[in-house]
């Protein structure tokens, strides 16, 4: 005999009797099993941010975790990350759209929003599993607005001015709170989340991180190396009393 909640698992379409969707639950523990990604707001852009496990000869300059959908924004994934690539194609070409037709760079929300649609839709369909893979995408829009916002397997999508997705997400973001200020720049937005990173890492000794910036002087994006990163690191060291 199957259990009861056997009977639920079968089919994405079907709710079980207490409201829930068991294959979008296991989708967003996925998540929850991915390395650490941040992303955070300042009043001078944004800065993601992300822990990438790296194997023996694999090329460091090739980010597994961060992208670049338009010049103006950014994104950083964890969980199933062959997912996240298929959905940052996905927004890459909807950002080119929206140039075409509009003729502007797109805003951060009209992306985000489009690719939590197809995420939800994934959740409706038979003979399809959700999308194991949770999303921050951040930049300056034309107006001049840094924003940061978040979509999950379920296809929600919600704004924030810090976000943490992966594992050790809730004790990542409670470090933030510590030492997060409304008015906080550029460059102290990138310690503050190196600086979580490295809190919450299992792997300090050996610990690597990238972290990508989009200024809004510029509007547009710099990936920094895995060693300029970790020098963000030491600086949150000495800045921020971590051991």
């Amino acid at each position: 005999m199957f259990s009861r909640q056997a009977a639920y698992d079968r089919a994405i379409t079907v709710f079980s009797p207490d409201g829930r969707i068991f294959q979008v639950e296991y989708a967003l523990e996925t998540v929850k099993r991915g390395t650490i990604s941040v992303g955070i707001a300042t009043k001078e852009g944004v800065v993601l941010a992300a822990e990438e496990n790296i194997t023996n000869f694999q090329d460091e300059t090739y980010s597994r975790k961060l992208f670049m959908i338009d010049d103006n924004i950014g994104a950083v994934v964890s969980g199933y990350v062959p997912d996240g690539r298929v959905l940052i194609e996905y927004a890459r070409e909807y950002a080119q759209h929206h140039r075409l037709l509009y003729d502007e760079p797109p805003y951060i929300e009209v992306i985000a929003k489009r690719i939590g649609d197809i995420k939800q839709s994934f959740t409706q369909q038979g003979g399809v599993r959700p999308f194991g893979v949770a999303i921050i995408f951040a930049g300056v829009n034309p107006d001049g607005g840094s924003e940061v916002f978040v979509t999950d397997p379920s296809g929600s999508c919600i704004k924030y001015k810090v976000a943490a997705i992966g594992a050790g997400s809730d004790t990542a973001l409670d470090f933030i709170s510590k030492h997060y200020k409304d008015d906080i720049t550029l460059e102290d937005g990138k310690i503050l989340v190196a600086g979580a990173i490295y809190y919450v890492s299992q792997n300090k000794q050996d610990i690597k991180i990238r972290l990508l910036e989009i200024p809004k002087e510029s509007m547009k994006g710099r990936f920094l190396s895995i060693e300029e990163s970790l020098k963000y690191i030491e600086k949150a060291k000495e800045k921020l009393g971590l051991q």
